[in-house]
Formats: structure tokens, sequence, C-alpha cells
């Protein structure tokens, strides 16, 4: 029975968390897994209670940090070595940018037959200067070199890899989309909405728009207020919440509160909510205006709740929302599009019902864990036969 050993850069809210927890939970029997991770950071919500509620109780390795750090970097990879040794995988599968470092060094060095890295995401653009991103380009390449397949999650992502950044050749590079339990976001609806709009004192018939995610700089928090504060100067009357916590927390809340008190009491900060089904049924519309993603969760899990989506044009965006059917895609940084679309589903219920309707059957054919997990389980054989390994 081959055994894959699986590695993640940390238990916060995300995607790298939900594909980790799947992976390892629905493989078939024909394989044995192990899950590692780091524990998130202090800006962070833990996720930990996503694996433990599927049954998996993964192994923790408080050294594994986000930031590059000498000393915590070299307890995490001798640690991730010693794991290595005990439970003698056939596979290494890291997530993500530091898991991908640490994981598939101490995988080379422990002599893995297979090595395999899915990118979430990148840092190659938007994050930080010139000298820093051609440093972690040249070491993503070299790593590329030392992995026996590179997986992306989206086809774009894909292309940036190969063709933009130059990571690796793209024959290397496998596409396979993340996966998760939607069928959550589909159950006792009516129940869910009542309990959310209750909760936020939202009358039935006022229009309730969110943001989730992480109040980073790349998230772009900024643009979604500006859309916010040019509706609100039209006279457009909605509630908007913004959920999630992080670096730009301050700075987002003293925003908050100044467009509060010119417009009234419109605007609600949330941090991390667990139940993202039940807040999710309450609301109407769903955005992102990241300046750099991968495969934004929250935008699949709005449109298995039904409800249409805004987005910028960034990463994966395309691969997971069909721009004018399920939501609406606008340029990056672009607020005039951003705040023209924003008032359009705001003032239109006609148009909110008609995507709401196209939103789950798009999500529950592309990106159920099934699908995940039996395209991970072939790609898995294909490269252990490779090798030689039944």
């Amino acid at each position: 029975m081959p055994r894959v050993l699986r590695i993640i850069n940390r238990f916060n809210i995300g995607g790298p968390t939900y594909n980790a927890t799947f992976l390892t939970r629905y493989l078939s029997d024909d394989f044995e897994t192990l899950l590692v991770g780091g524990l998130p950071e202090a800006d962070e919500s833990d996720s930990l209670h996503i694996p433990r509620s599927y049954g998996v109780e993964p192994v923790l390795i408080e050294e594994m940090k986000r930031l590059p750090n000498l000393s915590s970097d070299r307890a995490a990879y001798k640690k991730l070595k010693q794991i290595i040794e005990e439970f003698k995988p056939d596979i290494v599968h890291t997530h993500a940018a530091k898991a991908g470092a640490l994981g598939r060094k101490a995988a080379k060095a422990c002599n893995v037959p297979v090595i395999v890295h899915t990118y979430h995401g990148h840092v190659f653009h938007s994050y930080f200067g010139k000298a820093k991103t051609t440093l972690y380009k040249f070491i993503e390449r070299r790593l590329a070199k030392q992995s026996d397949g590179i997986i992306a999650i989206s086809p774009l992502q894909k292309e940036e890899l190969s063709v933009q950044h130059k990571i690796c050749p793209p024959e290397k590079i496998t596409v396979i989309p993340l996966g998760f339990d939607l069928h959550q976001f589909q159950e006792n609806l009516p129940e869910k909405r009542l309990e959310t709009r209750s909760k936020y004192q939202l009358n039935k018939d006022e229009v309730a728009v969110a943001i989730v995610g992480r109040l980073a700089p790349i998230k772009n928090h900024t643009l979604f207020l500006d859309a916010v504060e040019s509706c609100l100067k039209q006279g457009i009357k909605a509630r908007f919440f913004i959920v999630g916590d992080g670096s730009e927390k301050a700075l987002i809340s003293e925003r908050v509160n100044l467009l509060n008190n010119q417009y009234g009491e419109c605007i609600t900060c949330t941090s991390w909510i667990t139940d993202i089904a039940t807040f999710n049924a309450g609301m109407d519309v769903i955005c992102l205006t990241s300046d750099n993603e991968g495969t934004p969760v929250s935008l699949i899990e709005a449109q298995a709740c039904n409800l249409p989506v805004i987005s910028t044009d960034v990463g994966g965006v395309r691969d997971i929302v069909k721009d004018g059917e399920t939501g609406f895609i606008v340029p990056k940084k672009n607020v005039d599009a951003l705040a023209e679309k924003l008032a359009l589903l705001i003032n239109s219920k006609e148009i909110r019902e008609k995507m709401s309707q196209n939103g789950w059957k798009f999500v529950e054919e592309q990106f159920h864990y099934t699908t995940l997990v039996r395209n991970m389980e072939n790609y898995y054989r294909k490269l252990l036969t490779k090798k030689g390994i039944q």
C-alpha cells in the first residue's frame, strides 16, 4: 500500500486546508496518508476544526512559520526529516510555498521516490519588490527540478507558472482543481438565512453584501470600501459585511467608522466566522477585490449557496466564475467598474435571482471533493508507475 505524506504550510482558513483535509480523509483504501502542517499566524484564524470535523488529526509542527526564519525553518526541516524517516512515504506531497520549500528539501534528502507540489497561489507578483520576487523565482525553479510533478489548481495558473514566470516546463504541470464539501451550503437554506438575518437585524428586503478573506494588503479591502462609498454617495441602500481578520484590521476599521458616521451604521466588521455556510445564506452578494489569488474559496462557497459574486480579474477567478452568468468579473484596482456592478446587483433582484440559479449547478459539477480525490488518485498512480512502484 503506497504511503502519502501530505505537508501543508499552516492550518489557517483557506483552500489549502480544505484541499489537504479532503485528500487525507477521502483517498481510497489503496493509500495510507499522514497530514502534517504548521500553526496559523497570530493574525489568522485557526482552521484545525476543519480536519478534525472530518476525523483527521494532523501532526503539528509549531516551527513551520509563514515568514522566512533561519532558526525556525531549520527546526521545522529537521522535524520533517524525522517524520519522513519514521513514516517512510512513497509520496511526499507539499502544499503552498513554505511547506513546498522545506518539505521537498527534506523529501529529497531522505530519497523519497515521488515528490509532488501543489501551488495554491504564488508570490510572483503584487507581494514583494523586484529583488525579492526574483529570488523566490530562483528558489522555486530549483525546487521544481527536484519535483516529480507540479500541480496547478487552474489552467491560468499553469500558464503563469510555465510561460510567464518560467518555473518549470508546462509538461511537468498537471491541472487539478480544488475540491470542497459543497452540499452543506445547500442544506436548510431558508432556516440559515433567517438565522443570519435575524442576528444582524436585516430587514426582509434589505440587500446584504459581504467580502470574506484575510484583512491583508493583497486582498485590497480599500477597493471594496471605495466601491461601497461610491454606492452610498449615489443613495443606494444596502448593508455591507467585512468577514475576516488580519494585519490591516486597524486601518480598515478606521475607514469603516468614518463611513458609518457619514452614512449611518451600514458596514459591519465580523472578524472570522466559523459557520460560513449559515452566514452566506443570509447574504445576497459576495465580493472579492484581491490583487492576486489562486482559486478563491469564498467565491466557490458563495456560488454553492446560490449567491451571485463580483470579483477582480485575478488568478484563477475566470476558471471558477462564469462572467455574466454566475457573477461579474471586473479589472483589478478599477473602482468604477466594481462600483457599477455592485450597484447593478444591489438594485436588481431579478439579476441576482437569475445568477443564483446558475451558481450551484456550476460549482457542484466542477469543485466537489469527489472529483478532486479521483483526479489525484489517478495522478499518484501514474507517478508511482513511472517509478516502478505499484
